[in-house]
């Protein structure tokens, strides 16, 4: 609250000096902030002190809180995503301690898997160098050091930020006790039957070489994709006029069509053959040698369209359903090349075949489609992997492999993601048009496709040899969330089922399905979320074909293809990777880890890598179990991040815990939303509308942001910018001004001689413990709610409406002219501690350096603001009675307020105090005599009147040259008022 300067000087300049007389409030505590400048040292005094050691000590034995930190990735500079998330745990964990409670915070980092290697391996293409020409070793020892270093960077930056945490100790995926950890719970899985290999479709990054995760994928809109329509000739069916006839399939990947195995129909759908007795319009489909079409009649139009007729150019003969053409057999376009496309071709009953779009005939890859690989597999067709790692059809692959060449020579295969390869006039489009069978090409088809999120390159979908955990087997050896459910027994970890008990254990969907209706959602939106992924996820993709990340580290026998299962095998491995790194997995080690009895010539050893996001999944086994960090404990209470977590860390953290402990690894789940410019755009590079949290914290400090951070709904997508941010500077200098004021008000202040218990203190400052009340029951609810919008909101509103525009402003009269020992001045400074004790540790966990600034300003030798706990507040301060007279009150005052500003607009008077106002008898709340609506109202006179409305006049009093209040007992401008006389004779005679 801005200092009142009205009494700094008397009105007559003839009469005495009072200034040296008026107890004004003393401080050094400057208003203006210097945050950038002042945080760091403030930081390193808390380095120096060991302050999260402290707080450890402070809080033994108590009822722990535990948030376990997700991982970043360490590979950059913080953005203001980082911001937002550490800022909001950082919270969590200061309120939680403020509530008393033992909240330790082990921060920990991601260090494995495409983030990394994908910059090391952009940093050796600007060298000009061949990732594969490195000896393996030698490159994950380059991406563990680029880990290392943004580790290091990133926890400088966090620690700028004001958060407390382990940070001389936190956990990292790529330490070697870490990297053993996982393989360990990796090998519960396969101990206990839930892991497996097997060939499907995946997400594939052809430029990354590597399998994706559901995670890993984004989506972007294709303007300019390709869909042809292309003739499958029919040379056997059940019906006699479809022999020579052509089946019609529609696609947007051509890139499939040299790996096609047969078509799909619905049993369902209506078809006709059309017969073509008009050459087309469309310049591709007049070099068809097609008459007589087979496509799904919902889709006649969209197909003549396509090829360039009209109803005018066509007839309908057959018409029947789906089920009429089972036993039909087409040929490849291609089948003229002999091998695998001379091979007939089955029309196969799909229930997936729709007429949304197309044909209503689809073609089938099982190379390429879950749905073509399901469909085929029941039929006996097996995938080719005819698509390499990087794209590209296999050099033996008799259409477009290494030996397909152009007129000159020149190889014609490329990357299957390659534009001009899927054009309408590449290579497959030529050969098919060459071949008379494509009847439409073009390049303008508007759809969503999927994209890596990291090379922002398409994705594929490609059946290679991957490892999966099953998520709809029985956990038959895992035990569920109490050790009494069910008759299992033991208390977690991969045990045997109870002889007595040997009925069907949930499966790991199941148990995760469970476990999701158990958990605390914030927002309660996340449980719908969380749970519809899981039920509709597949199997468990946790292979990788890449160099940087933990092993899958098994062996399966070369004859049986069987995986080997042997705990003492795996407890070797473990220990030799714990003590040694990822980089013990090698061949030359392999008679080592199997042991005497075993010949490693026997045995394959697995190649792949685990999916980060199994990493990440398990840090609850190696992190909150450790005795590493022995002030931890699982499950944690709170699990924290992005809402793009439900398909992240969330689901792989439940899912791996489920499968290896038959519970989640969290009571709760906080989830926000994401931060957008302030037009409420992603923040982009390219477009240039990022706000850089490092250059924020330069201009207005760390504080600022946190204040953001906390202001926001952060469980919706949220907006930052240069006028959010200054508005979030105006709310800061206003709580910085109130504790300014308090340290001002309070100087010198000593309880023992100048305490007033709360029962003797005038009604204003009992209203006011009444409201201090309910703002600590607000902030204790808005805690458990981990509601820190509202937190703010209610912490601001209270300092600024409740202090500084009611109590402050009423009480400074008080404050500055009444005697230093009166009651009622003494009332009101003991009342002004307790808001301190109060609003210093309410405002701590959102304003970390300036509450240790503010507090060590007023308590130097007291140590450190972030060691207090919240007092208890006495249940006698609520006074609903008082409350409810003065919040009355507050309206009358309010009302008059309003009447007197007009006034003072027109410069009749220049403030309330020199008002005299007149108010209805019966707006009067009881127990208010006209003295004390004067002060409140801090106008010269209050009468009351019988008529409606509120009457303001210039008052006729003289104004007291000490206090500058207008008065009765006044008799010129310049004299003192009675209390101002005594009060000066009282300290002329000290």
């Amino acid at each position: 609250m801005p200092q009142d300067t009205s009494k700094d000087t008397p009105a007559d300049d003839q009469a005495r000096d009072y200034r040296p007389t008026v107890f004004l409030p003393k401080t050094d505590f400057p208003m203006k902030a210097g945050l950038p400048q002042k945080e760091p040292g403030i930081q390193a005094r808390w380095e120096e002190t060991g302050l999260y050691e402290k707080l450890r000590a402070a809080r033994a034995g108590r009822e722990k809180f535990i948030l376990h930190d997700g991982p970043p990735y360490a590979n950059g500079d913080m953005h203001i995503g980082h911001a937002l998330n550490h800022v909001l745990k950082d919270t969590v964990v200061r309120t939680q301690s403020l509530l008393g409670k033992d909240a330790p915070y082990v921060p920990g980092w991601d260090c494995h898997g495409l983030p990394i290697e994908w910059k090391v391996e952009e940093l050796y293409r600007k060298k000009k160098l061949n990732k594969n020409d490195v000896p393996p070793k030698e490159f994950r020892a380059e991406c563990r050091a680029y880990a290392q270093k943004w580790v290091d960077v990133q926890r400088e930056q966090l620690k700028r930020l004001g958060i407390n945490g382990r940070w001389d100790k936190p956990y990292l995926t790529m330490r070697p006790q870490a990297e053993g950890a996982i393989v360990a719970e990796l090998h519960k899985f396969a101990e206990t039957g839930q892991l497996y290999r097997g060939a499907k479709p995946v997400m594939w990054s052809p430029v990354e070489e590597t399998a994706l995760a559901d995670a890993e994928v984004e989506y972007a809109d294709l303007t300019d994709s390709p869909q042809i329509d292309v003739a499958f000739e029919i040379v056997e069916g059940p019906l006699s006029n479809m022999v020579g006839s052509h089946a019609v399939i529609w696609t947007t990947t051509p890139w499939t069509i040299p790996v096609n195995q047969a078509l799909a129909y619905g049993p369902d759908v209506d078809y006709a053959f059309l017969h073509i007795h008009t050459q087309p319009d469309g310049e591709v489909a007049k070099s068809a040698r097609v008459s007589d079409v087979l496509i799904a009649e919902a889709l006649v139009d969209q197909f003549a369209t396509r090829i360039g007729i009209t109803s005018d150019h066509y007839e309908i003969g057959w018409r029947g359903k789906g089920s009429d053409l089972a036993g039909t057999i087409v040929r490849h376009p291609m089948h003229h090349l002999g091998g695998f496309y001379a091979k007939p071709r089955p029309m196969l009953a799909g229930d997936f075949v729709t007429t949304d779009s197309g044909t209503g005939i689809v073609h089938m890859a099982p190379d390429h489609g879950e749905d073509d690989f399901d469909l085929c597999k029941a039929n006996g067709i097996d995938p080719v992997f005819a698509v390499m790692g990087d794209g590209r059809y296999r050099d033996d692959w008799l259409w477009l492999g290494a030996g397909d060449v152009d007129a000159d020579g020149k190889e014609r295969r490329r990357s299957v993601i390659n534009k001009p390869f899927n054009a309408p006039d590449g290579p497959i489009c030529s050969d098919l048009r060459a071949a008379g069978a494509l009847l439409s090409a073009s390049a303008d088809y508007h759809h969503s496709y999927p994209h890596s999120w990291r090379s922002k390159a398409k994705v594929v979908y490609r059946c290679t040899p991957q490892w999966f955990i099953a998520i709809d087997e029985a956990l038959e050896h895992i035990s569920p969330k109490t050790p009494q459910e069910k008759g299992w027994e033991g208390e977690g970890g991969a045990i045997q089922p109870s002889d007595e008990t040997l009925c069907a254990a949930p499966t790991l969907r199941e148990r995760a399905l469970s476990e999701i209706e158990a958990t605390r959602f914030v927002p309660e939106k996340g449980r719908n979320r969380l749970r519809s992924m899981v039920e509709g996820r597949p199997d468990w993709l946790i292979s990788r074909q890449r160099a940087w990340g933990v092993p899958i580290a098994l062996f399966v026998h070369r004859e049986s293809g069987e995986l080997l299962v042997d705990p003492a095998v795996n407890h070797r491995i473990q220990t030799a990777i714990a003590n040694d790194t990822v980089d013990a997995w090698e061949e030359s080690r392999a008679a080592e880890f199997l042991g005497p009895d075993r010949n490693p010539d026997d045995y394959e050893m697995v190649k792949d890598i685990l999916d980060v996001w199994f990493d990440s999944g398990s840090t609850h086994a190696f992190v909150l179990e450790s005795d590493e960090w022995p002030e931890l404990q699982s499950p944690a209470d709170l699990y924290l991040e992005g809402s793009d977590q439900h398909r992240g860390w969330f689901q792989s953290s439940l899912l791996e815990s489920c499968g290896t402990r038959g519970r989640a690894p969290y009571k709760a789940v906080l989830t926000h939303g994401f931060t957008m410019d302030p037009k409420g755009m992603k923040m982009s590079k390219s477009l240039g509308n990022t706000v850089d949290p490092l250059k924020v914290m330069e201009q207005y400090g760390a504080d600022i942001i946190r204040l953001w951070a906390l202001s926001v709904d952060y469980t919706e997508d949220h907006r930052i910018g240069d006028e959010i941010l200054k508005g979030v500077g105006d709310t800061y200098r206003k709580l910085r001004n109130t504790f300014r004021y308090l340290l001002g008000a309070l100087d010198g202040f000593d309880y023992d001689k100048e305490g007033v218990e709360t029962a003797n203190m005038p009604e204003l400052e009992r209203y006011m413990l009444h409201r201090l009340a309910q703002l600590d029951a607000t902030l204790r609810t808005a805690i458990d709610d981990f509601d820190f919008n509202e937190y703010v909101r209610a912490l601001s509103e209270f300092t600024n409406e409740d202090l500084s525009a009611f109590f402050f402003d009423i009480r400074k009269d008080r404050l500055y002219c009444d005697a230093a020992g009166g009651l009622e001045r003494r009332a009101y400074r003991t009342m002004l501690d307790i808001l301190f004790q109060a609003l210093i540790r309410y405002s701590a966990p959102v304003l970390v350096y300036t509450a240790e600034e503010v507090w060590s300003t007023r308590f130097p030798e007291r140590g450190s603001i972030h060691l207090e706990e919240l007092r208890a507040l006495p249940s006698d301060w609520a006074d609903e009675t008082l409350a409810a007279r003065f919040d009355a009150m507050r309206d009358l005052r309010e009302t008059v307020m309003e009447a007197i500003e007009p006034l003072r607009r027109e410069k009749t008077i220049r403030s309330g105090l020199e008002a005299d106002v007149i108010v209805p008898t019966n707006l009067v709340p009881e127990g208010f005599s006209d003295a004390d609506l004067a002060d409140l109202f801090i106008a010269a006179s209050v009468t009351r009147g019988q008529r409606d409305g509120v009457q303001v006049t210039r008052t006729s009093d003289h104004k007291c040259g000490r206090c500058w209040r207008l008065l009765p007992e006044v008799t010129e401008d310049g004299a003192l008022c009675g209390r101002c006389d005594s009060v000066v004779a009282e300290l002329d005679a000290a």
